[in-house]
């Protein structure tokens, strides 16, 4: 095997070798000299395959998200709005599942900072954009007046909103809270957004009683 063969079946192994060093370790554990012996490679053989090991995390990092979206299963082509509340859990819990299923390669995606000055590769910033459409079709079902643009945003607060619940919930250090807890405080965010969005700006809130909470 030689040429271009060769060069992509060395970047499979190194990348292989970085993904379970990541998974086993986190992404403190990876360091070239253990990527090479891990992949069976020289040291320098490493950077014919990638131009560096920010390039290695990055390339690992979109394998994490394919993963995720993967999990998903196939995207809907439409979602009906009485059925958006229940699709926008669901995408909230599988991202809880991959944390605890993934926690270093989940860890991984949020500690890695792009060098200054460095561009995210398109793949990247692709499949990004792929799994953020997931949640900003629901939000459209619930609420088809939105512009393109606020659906956007408000499909990335709703994550960050998400993310923090999973990354508080399943922080040893400080929440530390069983996985069905943080999965009902996500269904809770979720299904009072939905209801939010659902009654819109000009609406009013039901109103409450003395049996109310």
């Amino acid at each position: 095997m030689d040429g271009e063969p060769r060069r992509r079946a060395l970047r499979e192994s190194v990348l292989a070798a970085a993904e379970a060093m990541i998974a086993e370790d986190g992404l403190d554990g990876l360091r070239a000299r253990g990527l090479a012996q891990a992949a069976g490679c020289a040291v320098g053989a490493i950077y014919t395959a990638f131009p560096d090991l920010d390039a290695v995390v990055q390339a690992v990092n979109l394998r994490t998200l394919n993963l995720f979206d993967a999990a998903l299963g196939p995207a809907r082509t439409a979602v009906a709005a009485d059925g958006a509340a229940d699709a926008l859990v669901r995408l909230g819990l599988a991202y809880l599942d991959l944390a605890r299923a993934h926690p270093l390669r989940w860890d991984a995606l949020f500690r890695y900072r792009v060098p200054p000055g460095r561009p995210v590769p398109e793949e990247y910033a692709a499949e990004q954009a792929r799994l953020f459409s997931r949640i900003e079709q629901p939000l459209h079902a619930l609420r088809p007046d939105l512009p393109p643009a606020e659906c956007r945003l408000l499909a990335r607060s709703l994550f960050s909103a998400t993310h923090g619940i999973v990354a508080l919930g399943l922080d040893a250090q400080r929440l530390a809270l069983p996985a069905p807890v943080v999965g009902a405080q996500i269904e809770l965010l979720v299904r009072a957004m939905a209801a939010g969005l659902r009654r819109g700006p000009g609406d009013a809130a039901p109103e409450t009683g003395p049996g109310s909470l």
